[in-house]
């Protein structure tokens, strides 16, 4: 699957757009379940290699509404327009903070139950938060799906290295302070469960860099690709959605 099979899917419009920081790329799609109570809190931090925007995810920022969750959908600065390391990184951390504001501003109940939810370079956004020291109160998981986890590695198998160059500033040689700033691969300072859920058939991050992930909870999906992951069309939506239920979570 391509992102465009994903984005020619109709996805419902955001309930509302809400802005985090003062810059143009700060803004957060908000997903709304049905009835006005309580509900649990999905950040979803979207992939494209740190330089495409948010709009694949909305059709599962959506599903995940509809199936009781508010879903926040931040956008980030890309690179190109501002983003790269460590500003992108900064986005969503900024974004996550700004989540009690959000709920109060909607006038929904505040929320003791947060998930953040990565795809892709998303999803090492997530890990990175996770295994780094104050992390927002209030996420009790974090969930991973297709992670771009792994920096050097993706660099070293040639992953799209202007993308990384890109994000970076340079390769693992020209700027290893940097790279090790950046790793997601180790530290759990905030001790916070993290799941990884990856295609056995995804054609874009190969699932052996996610078989070799430590400290994580592994569950891979037989027949899916990268961009299925975020299609609640498919076979992994109900695995995805029992993730960050906490469902059987170990």
């Amino acid at each position: 699957m391509h992102p465009r099979d994903v984005l020619a899917q109709a996805a419902r419009d955001p309930d509302a757009v809400d802005r985090y920081a003062p810059g143009p790329d700060h803004v957060v799609d908000v997903y709304l379940p049905p009835g006005n109570e309580a509900a649990p809190v999905i950040v979803l931090a979207h992939g494209g290699y740190w330089q495409f925007d948010r709009r694949p995810c909305r059709l599962l920022a959506g599903a995940l509404a509809d199936d009781g969750f508010i879903v926040v959908l931040p956008e980030y600065r890309l690179t190109g327009g501002g983003g790269g390391w460590p500003q992108s990184y900064r986005d969503i951390r900024a974004a996550v903070d700004h989540v009690p504001e959000l709920l109060a501003a909607l006038a929904r109940p505040g929320a003791a139950d947060i998930a953040l939810l990565g795809h892709s370079a998303g999803g090492h956004m997530a890990m990175w938060l996770a295994r780094r020291e104050g992390l927002p109160a209030g996420i009790t998981r974090v969930v991973a799906l297709a992670p771009a986890a792994d920096l050097r590695g993706m660099y070293d198998r040639h992953l799209n290295d202007a993308a990384m160059t890109a994000l970076m500033g340079g390769s693992p040689a020209q700027v290893p302070d940097r790279y090790a700033a950046a790793d997601a691969l180790t530290g759990d300072a905030a001790g916070v469960p993290i799941i990884v859920l990856h295609g056995a058939d995804d054609e874009v991050i190969p699932v052996e860099m996610s078989r070799a992930l430590s400290g994580v909870e592994y569950r891979e999906l037989p027949g899916i690709g990268h961009f299925d992951i975020i299609d609640p069309r498919t076979p992994a939506y109900p695995t995805v959605l029992a993730a960050v239920r906490g469902d059987g979570q170990g």
